[in-house]
């Protein structure tokens, strides 16, 4: 794997104390067997749950300084999204060696993310052979279904969370985007940048013909049938059809290694 070029993954010098700030890069360092380095991650490390019992350093995007230097790392390992700006200042102002891991939101660089972390754990080749071909079995599967999928042009709509009454969703330029993209759905709101809260007469509009709600956006509703007369997505053909896939927010946004079992999953059995 030593030919990927990916953003400064060259072999750390000390590896002993690693700090994580960002729940996908946890997870890939658990399935590569090197969860013994770890003595921080931030809160949206959540998977395995072994992850959890290790001290916090805060959210992701906002870090708590005294957090991250009181557990005295020799690495950071952070997702591109690690704030607020001031703490990165002051980790790039001390010896502590920084990486900052970006997200590609495709399938593919899930792969090259996993291996930009192998390689900056030295792993050897023959440790990481068998986990590579699993995940290149995944991707070659998801990018066959993903030729099926652009022929049924289904339409699509990811709930990330509720504002009130208001549906927070998934526009251009969000990981939900790049999930559905990459698997050959429709994003019925391709035409909004970001995660926006919409109204539910602009999602009746949109009328897709299936919903993906993260169990955080889900918690709130009793039922499928509470959450759609509620927020009145009813009117649509998801609601009609009662199409409504609910899944956990890491595994289906984080773009982890989990992320391409939840896009199997959802090819293979959700919507067919």
């Amino acid at each position: 794997f030593i030919n990927f070029l990916y953003a400064n993954c060259n072999t750390a010098k000390d590896f002993s104390r690693v700090v994580v700030a960002g729940g996908a890069i946890t997870e890939i360092i658990y399935l590569l067997g090197l969860e013994k380095h770890l003595v921080g991650v931030d809160v949206t490390s959540v998977y395995p749950s072994k992850a959890k019992e290790l001290p916090s350093i805060g959210y992701v995007r906002k870090l708590s300084s005294e957090g991250v230097f009181s557990l005295l790392p020799t690495l950071i390992l952070a997702e591109n999204d690690i704030g607020p700006p001031t703490i990165v200042k002051q980790i790039e102002e001390t010896s502590i060696d920084l990486r900052i891991i970006n997200d590609k939101l495709n399938m593919s660089g899930i792969k090259e993310k996993i291996i930009c972390i192998a390689k900056i754990f030295n792993l050897s080749t023959s440790k990481f052979e068998k986990i590579d071909k699993e995940i290149n079995l995944k991707i070659d599967r998801i990018n066959q279904l993903k030729l099926d999928n652009l022929n049924e042009e289904k339409r699509f709509l990811i709930v990330l969370m509720m504002k009130g009454t208001s549906p927070v969703v998934a526009g251009l330029n969000t990981s939900g985007h790049g999930f559905l993209n990459s698997l050959g759905l429709i994003n019925v709101m391709k035409d909004i940048e970001g995660w926006k809260p919409v109204g539910k007469e602009e999602i009746i509009l949109s009328n897709p013909d299936h919903i993906i709600i993260t169990e955080r956006a889900y918690k709130g509703f009793s039922s499928r049938k509470k959450f759609f007369n509620e927020t009145g997505i009813n009117l649509t053909d998801a609601g009609r059809n009662n199409k409504l896939i609910i899944e956990d927010g890491m595994a289906l946004l984080g773009f982890g290694p989990r992320t391409l079992d939840t896009a199997l999953k959802i090819s293979e059995t959700s919507f067919k």
